[in-house]
C-alpha cells in the first residue's frame, strides 16, 4: 500500500461510514491525531485515530485494526455524556484540545458540532490555557507527593507512575501553545513548545528526567531487541502495546534513532517498555533486559530517589513557568 495523507483520509471516511451504517448507536464520529497535521508519517507509518461517540455504552473502550504493517485504526468509544456539559471541557488538558481540533466525519444530528462549537468558545482565553495547563501540574505534583510520603523501591509500575507526572509536567507547558504531545513524537514535539515560552532549558531538564545522559544512540539502538522481546512476550496487551502496533513503533524509534536527537527515541522507547513490563511476570526473561536499562537511566534502584528529587525541582520550574506566563497574559 502507498501510503500519503490523501490516503490515510479516505480510509478514515470509508471507515467512519462503515462504522456509522454497522452501529446504530453511533451518534458521531470524528478524527483525531497525526492526520490533522501536515506531517502524519513517522517511519512511514501512521495510525488512524478515530473515536465513536455512541448513545449509550460502549461496546468496549479501544480497538486496534490492522489495515497493512504500515498503517492500523486506533478506535476510542465513547458515551455521549462525556459530551454532556461541553463548556466544561475547555478546562480538560486532554479531551478538551481534541474536541477543539478534531474533524467531524460522521454527525447527523449535529451533537459534536454543537460540542466542538462550545469547546472553541473562549477556548484560548488566558485563564482558560491556564486552568488546563494547572490541572495537568496539579496531576503531576499529586504522584510526586505519593512517593515523598510513601517512598518505594521502584517496580515496573512505580516507574510508569513516575513516567506520567513527567509526560503532565511536559504537557502542562506544551498546553500553553498547542495540543498535548503525542508519544512518538514526545520529545521531538518538546522542544519547540517549551521554546515558545522562552524556556528552552526545559527540554534539556526533560531529558536529565528521563536519564539521557548515561546513553547514546547506539545503546538505545542496542536495547531494540530486549524492548521487542518484552513487547512480544505480552499474554493479554493493553491496546497501546496490541502487537498491531509493532511495528508501528518499531519504525517510528529506528527513523528518531537516525535523526539529529536521537535522544528523542528516548521517550516512546522507555515508556512503552515500561507499560511492557508492568505486564510481566518478575521472573520472565524479558524482565531482567528492562531492570537492567533502567538502572543504567537511574530509574530503577537507589538512584531513582535522585531522580524524584529532580523532578521536584521541575515541576517547581513548570510552576513559575505558568505564572510568569499568566501575569505576561493578564490570566
Amino acid at each position: 500500500m502507498r501510503i500519503n495523507p490523501d490516503v490515510l483520509n479516505k480510509l478514515a471516511r470509508d471507515t467512519a461510514a462503515q462504522r456509522a451504517n454497522a452501529d446504530r448507536s453511533i451518534v458521531s464520529i470524528y478524527l483525531l491525531g497525526s492526520l490533522l497535521t501536515d506531517e502524519p508519517l513517522l517511519g512511514n507509518t501512521a495510525d488512524i485515530d478515530l473515536v465513536c461517540v455512541h448513545s449509550g455504552e460502549t461496546p468496549v473502550e479501544r480497538e486496534i485494526v490492522r489495515l497493512s504493517d504500515d498503517v492500523h485504526l486506533d478506535i476510542a468509544h465513547h458515551e455521549n455524556k462525556q459530551y454532556r456539559q461541553p463548556r466544561d471541557l475547555r478546562l480538560d488538558p486532554w479531551l478538551g484540545p481534541t474536541v477543539y481540533g478534531c474533524k467531524i466525519l460522521y454527525d447527523p444530528q449535529h451533537f459534536m458540532d454543537f460540542a466542538q462549537a462550545s469547546v472553541r468558545g473562549q477556548f484560548h482565553r488566558p485563564d482558560q490555557v491556564l486552568g488546563r495547563s494547572r490541572r495537568l501540574l496539579e496531576r503531576a505534583r499529586q504522584i510526586w507527593v505519593s512517593y515523598d510520603l510513601s517512598p518505594v523501591e521502584p517496580a515496573p509500575c512505580d516507574v510508569e507512575k513516575y513516567l506520567r507526572a513527567v509526560e503532565h509536567a511536559a504537557n502542562a507547558i506544551a498546553g500553553l501553545n498547542g495540543p498535548p504531545l503525542t508519544e512518538r513524537r514526545f520529545l521531538m514535539q518538546f522542544p519547540a513548545r517549551a521554546e515558545a515560552v522562552s524556556r528552552s532549558g526545559l527540554y534539556a531538564g526533560m531529558l536529565g528526567l528521563l536519564g539521557a545522559s548515561a546513553v547514546d544512540a547506539a545503546a538505545l539502538l542496542a536495547w531494540l531487541p530486549d524492548w521487542q522481546a518484552a513487547y512480544t512476550a505480552l499474554e493479554n496487551p493493553p491496546a497501546r502495546l496490541h502487537p498491531h502496533r509493532l511495528h508501528y513503533y518499531q519504525r517510528g524509534l529506528q527513523t528518531l534513532l537516525e535523526g539529529e536527537r536521537p535522544h528523542n527515541a528516548l521517550w516512546p522507547l522507555w515508556h512503552t517498555w515500561t507499560l511492557a513490563a508492568c505486564s510481566l511476570p518478575p521472573d520472565a526473561a524479558p524482565f531482567d533486559a528492562w531492570r537492567a536499562a533502567g538502572e543504567r537511566l537511574g530509574l530503577l534502584g537507589a538512584a531513582f530517589g535522585e531522580r524524584l528529587a529532580a523532578l521536584d525541582a521541575y515541576l517547581d520550574t513548570v510552576e513559575e513557568t505558568l505564572e510568569v506566563w499568566g501575569r505576561e497574559k493578564g490570566a
